[in-house]
């Protein structure tokens, strides 16, 4: 092969028409196409339901928009906690993401918004947008306890776009 890289084949192995290199091919002068923009997709929660394995009950909560829906695994305390904020349940005493929405507002500061921004290896990650004075505050949360804190402020919850992309296979 020779040492200038140029491509003289006109035809792959397939009978295909060969324009660009392959995109592992290491190259300045071929131009990568731009990185799609993700998009924020606004849910709603549906519901929390439990399915029943042979030695556990697993919980999740179930995301969706008008056409897509995301169901995430979370712990029993979450799902209830999710759960009684969206009946309007009013404990006899501060649970902990009531304690939250205390603490958020004590310091001046309102929720704007939840964001489930990723998943890796089944795990899903987000963020929630706290609002202080015209500061926004970004703070990393598991999925779970930021739905739980967003629906006791009825703040909006999205989801970006390429995390309904996921699919988990049971």
């Amino acid at each position: 092969m020779s040492e200038n890289h140029e491509f003289h084949n006109e035809n792959g192995p397939d009978g295909e028409s060969i324009e660009l290199p392959p995109s592992f091919f290491p190259s300045d002068e071929f131009s990568q196409p731009e990185e799609l923009v993700d998009v924020l997709v606004e849910v709603r929660v549906d519901g929390i339901f439990e399915r029943e394995s042979e030695y556990n009950i697993h919980h999740f909560m179930r995301l969706s928009d008008s056409l897509r829906r995301l169901e995430i695994l979370i712990g029993a305390s979450e799902a209830k906690a999710i759960l009684d904020a969206c009946e309007r349940v009013i404990p006899e005493r501060p649970m902990t993401h009531d304690l939250l929405r205390v603490m958020i507002e004590k310091l001046g500061a309102t929720l704007d918004r939840v964001v489930i921004d990723d998943v890796c290896s089944d795990k899903y990650y987000a963020k929630v947008y706290l609002d202080r004075n015209g500061e926004e505050l970004e703070i990393d949360s598991r999925p779970s306890d930021a739905v739980a804190v967003a629906v006791r402020f009825d703040a909006p919850i999205f989801v970006q776009s390429h995390v309904f992309d996921f699919v988990h296979s049971d």
